[in-house]
């Protein structure tokens, strides 16, 4: 338990930015999921589609520091690979 008066403070701040990143992250997740089922469904074009409203939702969980950057671009790159496959 925190003894502090900033210590006190710490813990809310940390509290109400757990709740935040929790929600960016589950957002993040839901999109990730809409392109890996239509990848799983077989089909290219919802996939494609999927992919580009799931990239933005990506990198901007990259930039605010819910993932990292990296782990991001990789995401990225692997299931337009997958998606890539699809149409052969």
């Amino acid at each position: 338990m925190a003894n502090t008066k900033s210590a006190k403070k710490a813990t809310r701040k940390i509290a109400r930015r757990t709740e935040v990143n929790k929600s960016r992250r589950s957002r993040m997740r839901n999109y990730l999921r809409l392109v890996e089922d239509a990848i799983a469904g077989g089909d290219q074009a919802k996939a494609k589609s999927a992919l580009l409203a799931a990239e933005p939702e990506l990198m901007r969980a990259a930039q605010r520091g819910v993932i990292h950057k990296k782990t991001a671009s990789r995401k990225v790159s692997r299931l337009t690979h997958q998606i890539g496959k699809l149409g052969k």
